[in-house]
């Protein structure tokens, strides 16, 4: 999951290096890029927000893609930069189980990506996630886990994007996350 941990290296850029700092609000595939040595770009900053030097959080409309958009968003509370954590919880859960984050093609029980990798994750069900791939069990167990703390229902709950950068290295214990509570289960 090295493109994974590149991701997360990129979005930790905007959120701490950056000054001033930067939500990008629209973290999902398209806006990745693959340079020559395959090493992922974050692109197109349309949307981005600027936070002033003594700024943590802001009020805006809602930015950002159907299906990676966190769900502070709907309940118009002030967004900070655990949007972008969120949207990054989608997208490595995409990259595990190599489809979009929503599919009504699926049957119902399958169709929300977030829902169901949790509902896998809890009943030990994970190879289901996989499309019969082989790879490492213990490693994907690992990636889920990131992913369900990164889609956190609550963003206090969401880790910063440094920690999840920490997960992925393998550096940091990840703890067994609680139930996302997804937003579109709510509607």
């Amino acid at each position: 999951m090295g493109i994974a941990c590149n991701i997360a290296r990129g979005i930790f850029y905007l959120h701490e290096e950056c000054e001033p700092q930067i939500i990008h609000c629209d973290i999902k595939p398209h806006n990745i890029l693959m340079d020559e040595q395959r090493r992922p770009k974050i692109s197109d900053f349309g949307l981005a927000k600027l936070l002033k030097p003594d700024q943590t959080k802001t009020f805006t409309d809602i930015r950002g893609t159907r299906g990676y958009v966190a769900p502070e968003w709907h309940r118009k509370q002030p967004v900070t930069v655990k949007v972008d954590v969120y949207s990054f919880g989608i997208v490595l859960l995409e990259i595990i189980c190599s489809r979009r984050s929503v599919d009504y093609n699926l049957p119902e029980e399958t169709a929300i990506l977030e829902e169901w990798a949790y509902q896998c994750f809890e009943r030990d069900e994970l190879v289901k996630l996989l499309n019969d791939e082989e790879v490492d069990q213990r490693e994907v167990g690992r990636m889920v886990k990131i992913a369900l703390w990164c889609i956190q229902n609550d963003p206090l709950l969401r880790p910063s994007m440094k920690k999840v950068q920490l997960m992925l290295e393998g550096t940091v214990d990840i703890p067994i996350p609680p139930s996302p509570t997804s937003f579109l289960s709510a509607i």
